[in-house]
């Protein structure tokens, strides 16, 4: 069988906290994994996971990784563990956007039975905030019945959107972003070049994870190509239409309007002038706004074009649902 993946230095961290407290029996029934996405929150989780459930463990912390029980992990059929996150609709042709009712009382009942290796049980909410309101209830109900040996751990980029008796109801594990330092040296050893990892992090403000991404696929060079798309509009040497039609023209058409507002908010940080200030962080919330117009039936041509001839200047920022 193969070893378990490293963990990044902060996972390693948060990793080697919690197993401290699952050894000496202070690990709640309820734990809530929070903090950005792509920081490894829910790979720490399911490393804890597999650890509650192995049944030799090592000392140094870490699952053995040959039991039977971390075989049945790594082979995703432990009947002790579940993980609950987005399922198809009901015709079968697309994930649902939220986690509906069924799946916490479905996750509730199988943590009321009786552990089959006669160990832990452990179940994994991810994302705990896509919950709908029913099923917040629902999973309320299964966090104030803890009992003993069953775990239901939360991993959440947005806790705020639980509610605060569900919070309430959680150990709390913040996964923060690590010092520069410590992530340019992840970062050299997923094999990025230095030049390379550290235009990324810079861009992605200190997260390794998301510059990982960005490096891995074509997150870095969309950002570079939003800044002189941006800079050619600004100086009249580019179209906002011809702009626009080739911002939504792929996959990446969210990606761009996310990369053109941190853009937007970076320039307003070097600005000395307040309303020059205060229209690049108009034009700011106005990007985050056409982007989540792109989820809706909007022509999102004439959304984003919109937004361009603001950036340029021929047209006002608009307040309202539209860019």
């Amino acid at each position: 069988m193969n070893p378990l993946p490293p963990l990044a230095p902060w996972q390693a961290r948060a990793y080697a906290h919690l197993v401290s407290i699952l050894e000496a029996g202070r690990l709640g029934h309820g734990v809530l994994f929070c903090g950005p996405a792509g920081l490894g929150k829910r790979a720490v989780a399911e490393r804890l996971a597999q650890r509650a459930l192995c049944r030799a463990p090592l000392p140094n912390g870490d699952p053995c990784n040959a039991c039977r029980s971390c075989q049945l992990f790594a082979a995703g059929t432990h009947p002790d563990f579940g993980l609950v996150s987005f399922i198809f609709n009901k015709e079968g042709t697309k994930l649902r956007t939220e986690i509906v009712i069924e799946q916490i009382r479905s996750l509730s009942e199988r943590l009321a039975l009786t552990p089959q290796y006669g160990g832990a049980q452990v179940a994994i909410l991810d994302p705990a905030d896509a919950i709908n309101h029913a099923a917040a209830n629902a999973l309320l109900k299964t966090l104030e019945e803890p009992q003993p040996d069953r775990y239901l751990w939360l991993v959440s980029a947005h806790p705020q959107r639980l509610s605060a008796t569900i919070r309430s109801r959680c150990q709390r594990v913040e996964f923060r972003l690590p010092p520069i330092e410590e992530a340019q040296a992840w970062l050299a050893t997923q094999g990025h070049s230095v030049a390379l990892a550290a235009e990324a992090l810079e861009a992605a403000r200190g997260h390794p994870g998301l510059a990982d991404a960005w490096l891995r696929g074509e997150g870095l060079a969309v950002r570079r190509q939003v800044a002189a798309d941006l800079d050619k509009l600004a100086r009249g040497t580019a179209g906002a239409v011809e702009t626009a039609q080739a911002w939504v023209a792929d996959e990446y058409a969210a990606l761009r309007l996310s990369h053109a507002a941190d853009l937007a908010l970076a320039q307003a940080a070097r600005l000395t002038d307040p309303r020059g200030t205060r229209r690049l962080a108009a034009w700011f919330d106005a990007a985050n706004r056409t982007r989540d117009l792109l989820r809706t039936t909007v022509r999102a041509d004439l959304a984003v074009t919109e937004l361009l001839m603001a950036w340029r200047g021929d047209a006002p920022v608009s307040k309202g649902g539209r860019a």
